[in-house]
Formats: C-alpha cells, structure tokens, sequence
C-alpha cells in the first residue's frame, strides 16, 4: 500500500525567504533518501536540501527562483510500505545510541574530536557533514565545513578511528571547543595527542597570494580510494557540498562535467582542481569560464604537459611541496589565469624618508619600541591612496563592484615553508610605529607557524616587499578577491637631474598589478605616481 508523503525545506538556520537555484527533480522521477531535490542560497550559504522519503515524485511545488524557508513545501513523493517507513530526517539524526555498535577493538580508545582554534568566530553554522556512525576515518579526513561570513573553514580529524558518534548536524552553531564526533581509536591508531591541524580555510574567497591559504582545498574523504570517477550528464543530479559549489561557481566550472571521486559519486574540491589543471594542461576538453560573473569564449587549446623521466638524465631527488605552497600554488594559477592583469612600474624618491626613518629608529633605541621599517611607511602611503582613490578598495562580485569602507592591509611574508599573507587590520585607525610593531608580531607568528586564520583573511590590498632581498622590478600576482597589490624592490642609489645637475637620490621601485575588468591604465598611473609622492613627501599623509 502506497502513502503520499510531504518533503518539506529542514531548519535552514535563521533564514527565510531563500531562493531555490537549482531544482534537480521532476514529476515520474524515482528517488531515495538522502537524494538531493533542490539547492538553496542564501546570502551566507549554499545549501542541498536532501530528500526525507523514497518513492516517485508525484508532484513538485517548487521551481527555481522560488523563495522558500523552513517548513516549505517542495514536492509530495508516492512512497511503498518500505519507504515509508524509513525514518524522517536521516541525515539530522545524531548518532543513535540505541544502535549497539561493534565490540570495541583491543585496547581501543573512545577519543573526542572538538573544533580547533578557528580565529575569532563563534556560533558558526556547520553547512556540511562528511561522516556518519560506522565510518572509518584517519587524521586530517575532513569532518564538517564550517561557514562564516567571511571564510568557509574544513574541519580536519585529529585522529584515525572508527566514528561511534556524531554530535552535530548540518545547521548546528559551534565554535572553538565544541564536540564534533567520538572516535573509537585502536592501539595502532595515530595519537590523539598530536596536535590538531589547522582548519582548511577559503578566506573570502577568495583567497590570495599565500593569504590565500584561506581559500584551500578540503581534505578528501580517504574512503573509496579505487573508485571510478563518473562524469554526470547535463542536467544529472550533481553531489558536491556548498563550498564545493561556491569554488566551481568561482572558477566557472560545470560541475556536471567534473569526475566525482567522493563517497557516494560526491564532487570534492581535489575533483576541482583535477578538472581545471586537465583542461589548462589539455588533457580535458572543455571550456572553463572567466570569473566575475563572465562566462563566453572558446576552450583551451593547450599541449599536453610533458611527462619526463628526469632520472635517466642523473641524479635526482623527490621532494613533496609544503602544504603552504600546493595551496598557494593552486590560488595563484586561478588569479594568473583568470584576471586580466596589468603591471605598472614607478620609482619613489624616498631620500628624505629614508633619513627620516634613521633618525626616528636613533631616537627610539633606548626606549626599546618597535623598529620603524619601511613597510610601515608603506602600508600608511598606500591606506591614504585607497582612500583617494577607492576603486582600488573594491573586489568584484558578479556584475558589481563592492567598494570596501574599512582598510585592512595585507603583507606577503617569507616563511621556511613558503609566503603566507598577514593582515594589518584597520591600518588607517593606526601610527606608523603601531603598524610597525604589528606587522613585525605577525611576521614571526609566520615564521613560527602560529598565524590564525583570522590572521589572514580580511584583506582589502596587499603589499609584497622584496626590498631585503633585492631585484629591480617584478610583476605580482592579484590576490583574489583584491583589484591590486603592489610590488616592491630594493631601494638604489640613482643620479637625478634636478634642472641644473645629477644629484644621488635614493629610489625605490615600485610595481603595481592591477585588475583591468575594474582599473584601467590611466588609474592605475595615477595611484601609482600618487604613492610615490607621498613617499617623497610624508607629509601629504597628514593632509
């Protein structure tokens, strides 16, 4: 005897009025529990609602462009005896208790996973499960994506295990120390001692030059390792968790035509990258569109990349990238890819700040304050021309242009592992010599490994100084979301005709790398000069 059974929208959380983007059912279609039937969003999220009944769609409610909220009404399902009696929200349900589980194994352990250090964020919604009870997992399997509103963070098990119970469900407010799963660990099991990974961060997406590391992929279930990768056709129900769906939207993906390698056909963020490296590298035909909303163009028509057996040549040795660079690398190729980017090259004479900052540091040294560096100077010049010039602190969101109220200053800094990008934040709230101090703390929390993912993302425009280095002039690559950033090399001495002779005067090159979809030429000069009269002349600062 068949039952006619309502599916209705879950508790998505405070919202309301949501539209439905993507609707993946039609009436005659045969579903099961847990199928996906539509794909909500919101402001702050991406959400798949899950179907609560097997059976045959009978009737659907809903189209995309639809609002819906909680208790919404989607589709009716003509479900057999079977099916109805499946239990409602499968998916809500926190591990059963009831359920006895498996004999523990010899000298297991029952372990809790809590959420880690996460910054300053607090009663952050969960928007994807990765386990269930029964699941066997290892350390650094991603457990939960966690969502705020301004990073989507891939919570990381700190131990291998079997998962005895789920304290959480998708929808649930947590935040650093709240339980997420209980793990059953056996002797040979990794120890839960060690110390827990950072959460995988995709900070604003967007992301940056190593700033970036916000922006990285999630670790992939480890389960179904020798599973075939399926590709969907047009219009097929498509498996992938919110952030996933954000990335493909961001990088101009299909995500019908990405090989899903996921438990249960489900499209994780390596599937992603798999696809845009083949398609780069030509081994995937097929077309990846511009960010920012643009799509159109014709595909890639790229050479294979060669594969070469260097050890036939010599001596060699293998080495893994750092995660640091694997991430950035990955964020750096999308930015290289996808912005139409310019650079622009000025020299600064800082002759006379040069001086001026000499003899603050002479002044300063039995006092013991921060050092005055030249970035300092720097990061206020450059605070003072986004401010006259705002388009530069802006990122594009589709078809509009978000101009930014606050300056947050991010700085590429050199670390064992690769660059990772601080922020300054507020950076016009705060003197030069505050500035200093900050940014020397956060350049050894980079080098000792301990920057926070708070500590990264925020950026409004990035500054990346090889001054200590050397070079002459260099073009760096925009940090995703930002417009621009701004290179800087050594400094020189160089002879400069003042009307009547040469004169020595120190000068600092300057490289300015700007997004042409919203800076043109004649913009990015004018900044450009801008900066270097204020390096000229600190004084305009104050004016």
């Amino acid at each position: 005897m068949s039952q006619l059974i309502e599916v209705k929208v879950p508790d998505i959380g405070d919202f309301s009025e949501v539209p439905v983007i993507d609707l993946f059912v039609k009436v005659g279609d045969s579903i099961k529990v847990d199928d996906a039937i539509a794909t909500l969003e919101s402001d702050k999220a991406t959400m798949d609602v899950p179907s609560t009944a097997a059976g045959v769609v009978k009737e659907v409610l809903v189209q995309v462009g639809s609002k819906v909220g909680e208790g919404s009404l989607l589709i009716k399902v003509e479900a057999g005896e079977a099916a109805a009696a499946a239990p409602a929200p499968a998916a809500a349900a926190p591990a059963p208790a009831a359920a006895p589980a498996a004999a523990p194994a010899a000298g297991g352990a029952l372990v809790e996973v809590k959420v880690p250090d996460i910054g300053d964020f607090s009663e952050v919604p969960v928007i994807d499960l990765f386990v269930k009870v029964g699941d066997t997992i290892k350390v650094d399997d991603a457990i939960a994506t966690l969502e705020s509103d301004k990073a989507t963070m891939d919570v990381p098990s700190t131990v291998s295990g079997i998962v005895k119970e789920v304290l959480v469900q998708v929808g649930s407010k947590v935040g650093e120390g709240s339980l997420l799963i209980k793990v059953e660990s056996g002797a040979a099991a990794p120890a839960a001692a060690a110390p827990a990974p950072a959460p995988t961060v995709n900070t604003e997406n967007s992301q940056k030059t190593a700033s970036t590391v916000q922006t990285a992929p999630a670790a992939a279930p480890a389960s179904l390792p020798a599973a075939q990768p399926q590709t969907l056709g047009l219009g097929a129900k498509v498996h992938a968790s919110p952030s996933v769906r954000a990335y493909a939207r961001e990088l101009g993906v299909d995500l019908s035509k990405v090989a899903a390698t996921g438990p249960k056909g489900r499209i994780v963020k390596e599937d992603l990258t798999k696809y845009v490296k083949g398609v780069l590298s030509g081994a995937i035909s097929g077309p990846v569109a511009a960010g920012g909303g643009i799509s159109g163009g014709g595909t890639l028509d790229l050479l294979p990349w060669p594969k070469v057996d260097f050890s036939k040549f010599g001596e060699i040795e293998v080495k893994p990238l750092s995660r640091i660079k694997k991430i950035s690398g990955q964020n750096l190729s999308r930015n290289w890819v996808m912005i139409p980017a310019v650079t622009y090259h000025e020299d600064a004479d800082i002759t006379d700040l040069e001086a001026f900052r000499v003899q603050l540091n002479k002044e300063n040294e039995k006092g013991g304050g921060a050092k005055l560096t030249m970035l300092a100077f720097l990061v206020k010049a450059c605070v003072k021309a986004l401010q006259k010039f705002p388009e530069f602190n802006a990122s594009l969101d589709g078809d509009n242009l978000v101009l930014k109220k606050y300056f947050n200053i991010g700085f590429a800094a050199d670390t064992p592992n690769g660059l990772v990008v601080p922020v300054i934040k507020n950076a016009d709230q705060k003197s030069v010599f505050e500035i200093a101090q900050e940014s020397g703390d956060l350049a050894k929390q980079a080098r000792d490994g301990k920057l926070k993912p708070a500590d990264m993302s925020g950026a409004c425009f990035t500054i990346s100084s090889l001054g200590g280095i050397g070079g002459t002039y260099f073009a760096p690559i925009v940090n995703a979301p930002e417009v621009a950033i701004l290179g800087v090399n050594k400094s020189a001495m160089k002879p400069v005709w003042d009307g009547k002779q040469f004169v020595p005067r120190l000068t600092l090159p300057l490289s300015l790398t700007a997004d042409h979809r919203v800076i043109d030429g004649a913009l990015a000069t004018r900044f450009n000069v801008y900066v270097a009269q204020l390096l000229a002349d600190f004084r305009r600062v104050a004016l």
